[in-house]
């Protein structure tokens, strides 16, 4: 036999659940909702901002056919071409001399560069070189690496670090 109780106990947790469900769903719709709302008034925003410019162009725009009714002639197309040459001259001017002192800035760094390079060559050549090192294994490891034997090669048969035997390539500007 069927229990009423049971029944009626099995419907209740079907109508809590279902009003869980529908809780939810309203949640969730009023949350879209607010998402929606908060990106239409940044595409609103945004379109203000466009007809506010697209105003300002417009109202330019008349100055200047306002100006250009005021003139007596029509421009030849010889001088409309010098107009544009003379407009695009004077823009590129600031850019051409910017351009120039960005070269010589760069030569100045370059040489900068190649001074502290050298003084640093200098320095390290200065250092004395590492005891493992005499100067056999430092012609001997010229001959190997110019013969084309690897670096670890070169250092695992004279028992010589790898760093070492790249020391003895940059002393001697081999590598």
């Amino acid at each position: 036999m069927i229990n009423l109780e049971n029944i009626h106990f099995g419907i209740e947790y079907v109508v809590v659940l279902m009003a869980i469900v529908i809780l939810y769903l309203l949640y969730y719709v009023f949350s879209k909702e607010a998402q929606y709302s908060k990106n239409i008034r940044s595409v609103a925003s945004v379109v203000e901002d466009l007809n506010r410019e697209l105003y300002y162009l417009k109202k330019k725009i008349g100055q200047n056919e306002e100006k250009l009714s005021k003139l007596p002639q029509r421009m030849s197309d010889e001088e409309i071409y010098q107009e544009i040459e003379r407009s695009v001259y004077d823009m590129v001017q600031p850019l051409s001399g910017a351009l120039k002192q960005l070269q010589n800035n760069i030569g100045a760094i370059e040489m900068e560069i190649e001074s502290r390079i050298s003084q640093l060559e200098s320095g390290v050549k200065q250092i004395s070189i590492p005891s493992s090192l005499h100067g056999n294994d430092d012609e001997k490891i010229i001959s190997l690496y110019k013969q084309g034997v690897g670096i670890e090669t070169i250092a695992r048969e004279l028992h010589v670090s790898k760093p070492e035997v790249e020391f003895v390539l940059k002393i001697n500007k081999i590598k």
